[in-house]
C-alpha cells in the first residue's frame, strides 16, 4: 500500500507511481490514439464526409449512452471499494482480537510458566502471518517464529495452514484448561477471541473467491470498447484532429476507473493499493511480544 499525503496536489498531477493507470492502459491508448487518426484522415481528407453526414448524429447516442456508462462505473467502483474496505475491517479485527486474546492470557498465565507463554507469543502471530501468505497463495516458513509446544517442520504446507495454527491455539487451551492451568470460564473469556480467528480467515476467503460476476465484467469493459471506438464517428466533424485526443481522454477516464476497481476488489495481494497486511502481521507480534515481555 502506498503511503502518501493527501494535500500534496503537484505529486499527484505530474508524479506517475507503478500503479498508476497511465502505465497500464498506456499500450490500449495508444492504440485507439492511432485508431481515432485513421479514422479522422479517412473522414476528413480521404472520403471527404461532409458536415452534412448522418455519421454526426452519432454523437447523440454517445450522448444518451453516457449516463448509462457513468451509472455502471459507479456502481463498479463502489463493489470494488466495499470489498477493500471489508478486508480491512477485518484485518482491523483481527489486530484487536490477537490483542485481547494475549492480554487475557497473560493475565490468567503464570509469570514462571515460561513454556505456555513463549507458546502464545510466537503462535498468535504465526496465524496472522499464515493468513497474509494463504490470502496470497504463498508460503513462507521464514516469516514463522518457533515454538517449543508446535513446531515449523510439522506444518503441512499443502493444507490450510492458518487452521493448522488455529487448531494449536484452541488445543493448547483446552489443554490448559484440562490440566487445572485455566479454569472452565477462563476458557468462556477467551472464546470470542479464539473463535474470531477462523471467522475472519473466512470472511477473507469469501472476499478474495468471490470476484465480481464474470458477465457484469465482460458487459462493463465491451460497453467501454464500443463507446469509445465509436467515438470518434460522432466527433470527428466539430473537433476534426482534436478527437484523436479527446477520444484518449475519454479512455482514460473510462478504463482507469475499471482498472482501479479490479485491483482493490482483491485486496490481499500486493500491489501497490492492496492492504498493507505486511505491516498488519507485523504490527500484531510487536504488539503480542510487548503484551507477554510485560508480563514476565
Amino acid at each position: 500500500m502506498i503511503d502518501y499525503n493527501p494535500k500534496e496536489w503537484l505529486r499527484f498531477i505530474f508524479f506517475f507511481p507503478r500503479a498508476d493507470t497511465v502505465r497500464k492502459l498506456l499500450p490500449l491508448l495508444i492504440s485507439i490514439g492511432l485508431y481515432s487518426s485513421l479514422l479522422a484522415y479517412l473522414i476528413i481528407e480521404l472520403w471527404q464526409v461532409g458536415q452534412n453526414s448522418d455519421l454526426k448524429n452519432v454523437s447523440l447516442m454517445h450522448s444518451l449512452l453516457g449516463f448509462v456508462i457513468s451509472l455502471l462505473l459507479v456502481f463498479r467502483t463502489n463493489t470494488a471499494y466495499d470489498r477493500w474496505w471489508e478486508g480491512r475491517k477485518q484485518w482491523g479485527m483481527l489486530v484487536n482480537n490477537s490483542r485481547n486474546l494475549a492480554l487475557k492470557l497473560d493475565a490468567l498465565l503464570e509469570t514462571t510458566d515460561q513454556e505456555n507463554r513463549a507458546f502464545f507469543r510466537s503462535t498468535i502471530p504465526n496465524f496472522a502471518f499464515s493468513l497474509k501468505n494463504h490470502l496470497r497463495k504463498h508460503y513462507i516458513p521464514d516469516e514463522f517464529e518457533a515454538s517449543a509446544g508446535f513446531s515449523i517442520n510439522h506444518i503441512q504446507s499443502q493444507e490450510h495452514v492458518p487452521l493448522q495454527f488455529s487448531t494449536a491455539i484452541s488445543k493448547r487451551a483446552i489443554q490448559l484448561q484440562k490440566q487445572g492451568v485455566l479454569l472452565p470460564e477462563h476458557l468462556l473469556m477467551i472464546e470470542n477471541e479464539l473463535d474470531s480467528f477462523m471467522n475472519i480467515c473466512g470472511a477473507c476467503e469469501r472476499i478474495k473467491n468471490t470476484p465480481i460476476p464474470f458477465s457484469y465484467s465482460s458487459f462493463l469493459k465491451k460497453f467501454i470498447f464500443l463507446y469509445c471506438v465509436t467515438l470518434p464517428l460522432g466527433y470527428v466533424f466539430s473537433l476534426h484532429y482534436l478527437v484523436v485526443p479527446f477520444v484518449m481522454f475519454v479512455f482514460y477516464i473510462l478504463g482507469s476507473l475499471e482498472v482501479i476497481a479490479e485491483e482493490i476488489e482483491d485486496p490481499f495481494g500486493m500491489d501497490a493499493n492492496d492492504l498493507p497486511t505486511d505491516t498488519i502481521c507485523r504490527t500484531i507480534r510487536t504488539s503480542v511480544h510487548q503484551i507477554f515481555k510485560e508480563g514476565t
